[in-house]
């Protein structure tokens, strides 16, 4: 069975539709600890050190690059929050529940012993 972070992001057009919030909510179920808004998706990791959410915050980013979709990236020391929303069609789109999915695999399988997500 495939899995939304077994899928890869596809392209999006400008003007395109943004998801339904019945859609959206459906997607939601599948991306455990992400809170889902009206046009966003979100989601907070604690990490032990900066170095640790630093680790982690570049792991992300591999992973957004080699998706071309790209989270809002906030770091507070230890604490990564992470903002997904699809700004070509101002809403969400499939993509962003994609990345959230390949993100939570990522968060699931730390790199190190040393990068511990607490939450």
């Amino acid at each position: 069975m495939t899995t939304l972070s077994d899928e890869k992001c596809a392209p999006c057009r400008a003007g395109g539709a943004p998801l339904t919030a019945q859609e959206a909510g459906k997607l939601a179920l599948s991306v455990p600890q992400w809170t889902l808004s009206e046009k966003l998706i979100e989601r907070e990791f604690k990490f032990k050190d900066f170095c640790q959410a630093m680790a982690f915050v570049n792991r992300v980013a591999d992973a957004a690059n080699e998706q071309d979709h790209h989270p809002d990236i906030q770091i507070l020391y230890n604490c990564v929050r992470l903002t997904l929303s699809t700004h070509k069609i101002g809403g969400l789109s499939r993509n962003d529940f994609i990345l959230a999915a390949k993100i939570n695999r990522l968060a699931e399988h730390p790199q190190s012993e040393q990068e511990e997500i607490e939450s």
